[in-house]
């Protein structure tokens, strides 16, 4: 339960849940009314799922009820924090390393040593990373389907066999080719890609952007090594509805408005 002071002059309302009954303790914070002499209280009109209630102190609703203060629909408070990490090449996205290679937490602020990773990016990778104080954000923004884009360089031409696979999908038996020497992973599927852009090709080296919805086992390398491309840079760009934009490297910064508001519908979406 929050705790009100009378003493304090407040004039807002809001709610905050409680507990995992996915109910919700409504606290009302009455605005002192300087006409009528101090720790006087206006009254507030409060309406609960349509219904006219008596302005009281607190209320235990379910989540899914509307509630109006004096005309205005209360949305939850914001209970986590969401930030975005420009990760650089070298780096590991790991509390700590036994081989002393240089990890995201040595780079980041120290307030943010707590805060768990929305999936990884290799040690060779760089990019766009979410990193989350809630647990729950996490996992459900890893397990989605939410498009992810990638800037990548090749080590060579892509030919049509490549751009056919990205187009329909492939199973690979054996899919150890791009991956970790110690990686058990033997057989990949990998699905359709929602999109590419072709930025060059050459014999030389080419560069692709490519959109895909699942985040497997350095999914990306294994996909073009099939092909006997190696993946030279690899950068994620966008993370569903958050993009790097003009982050620089190693700096962070936190989620803008318009972003947490999609991030609270995302996770209100059951």
């Amino acid at each position: 339960m929050v705790k009100i002071d009378r003493s304090q002059v407040l004039n807002s309302a809001k709610w905050s849940s409680k507990g995992k009954n996915r109910k919700t303790v409504i606290v009302l914070h009455e605005t002192a009314n300087k006409s009528i002499g101090a720790g006087a209280y206006a009254h507030h009109r409060l309406q609960y799922n349509g219904n006219p209630r008596e302005a009281s102190w607190h209320y235990q609703v379910d989540d899914k009820v509307k509630v109006y203060v004096n005309g205005k629909c209360l949305r939850k408070s914001e209970e986590y924090t969401v930030i975005v990490y420009n990760k650089p090449k070298g780096e590991l996205v790991s509390k700590k390393d036994d081989r002393g290679r240089r990890t995201i937490y040595e780079s980041l602020p120290k307030r943010f040593a707590h805060f768990i990773p929305v999936g990884r990016l290799d040690f060779a990778s760089e990019g766009l990373l979410l990193l989350s104080d809630d647990a729950r954000v996490v996992t459900k923004l890893m397990e989605s389907k939410m498009e992810r884009i990638y800037l990548l360089k090749l080590s060579g031409k892509i030919q049509e066999e490549v751009f056919e696979a990205m187009e329909n999908g492939l199973s690979l038996q054996d899919a150890r080719a791009g991956g970790h020497k110690e990686s058990k992973i033997q057989s990949m599927e990998f699905a359709p890609f929602l999109g590419y852009w072709v930025l060059k090709n050459s014999t030389r080296y080419s560069k692709i952007k490519v959109a895909i919805n699942e985040g497997k086992n350095r999914e990306l390398r294994r996909f073009f090594a099939h092909f006997g491309l190696e993946i030279l840079d690899l950068k994620r760009i966008s993370y569903g509805f958050v993009s790097l934009n003009n982050l620089p490297t190693q700096k962070v910064r936190f989620l803008e408005r318009g972003e947490y508001n999609k991030l609270h519908r995302f996770m209100e979406d059951d």
